[in-house]
């Protein structure tokens, strides 16, 4: 996995431009050993993200990344290849978070993101949230992580009062 600096381009997408329905496609990652245990150590020190012997008596029969770090990487291809071409401000939170399979070191991960709802802000004029749903997929196409919650983004126009 490369980790890089990357800094804000130009604001592309803005509120108005994101549509319910949507989907993007946003890359993938390749966790290594090293960084699936560097991970585990300093954030979920469980015994099966750490030790193999450990791993294979395990449910996961094998070494496997904390659901932390597959959320973290997700992260990372969220912000990469969308985010830091949006207005984006942030978000209020997930309402619903599941770790459907294990990731295991080596697994190529890709993310998919899905709009699927938008509404202004009542409070804040010049904000609109959207809702989306996010998708990971290891390589061999199974559903490993699927996250739901709220973005919110600055609008280009703000609203009326």
């Amino acid at each position: 996995m490369t980790t890089t600096t990357t800094t804000t381009s130009p604001i592309k997408y803005w509120w108005e431009d994101l549509q319910v329905g949507e989907t993007r496609d946003l890359g993938s990652i390749t966790p290594t050993e090293e960084e699936t245990v560097a991970f585990a150590r300093q954030f979920d020190p469980q015994p099966f993200h750490l030790d193999h012997e450990a791993a294979r008596a395990s449910v996961f029969g094998a070494l496997s990344a904390s659901g932390w770090h597959t959320c973290a990487m997700a992260m990372r291809l969220m912000v990469t290849h969308f985010l830091h071409e949006s207005s984006s401000l942030g978000s209020p939170g997930l309402e619903s978070l599941k770790w459907l399979k294990p990731v295991f070191p080596g697994d190529t991960l890709r993310l998919q993101h899905t709009i699927t709802e938008k509404r202004p802000m009542s409070k804040r004029l010049d904000v609109g949230l959207v809702r989306t749903t996010w998708e990971m997929f290891n390589q061999h196409g199974d559903k490993v992580l699927h996250m739901e919650g709220y973005g919110m983004f600055r609008r280009r126009e703000p609203g009326q009062p």
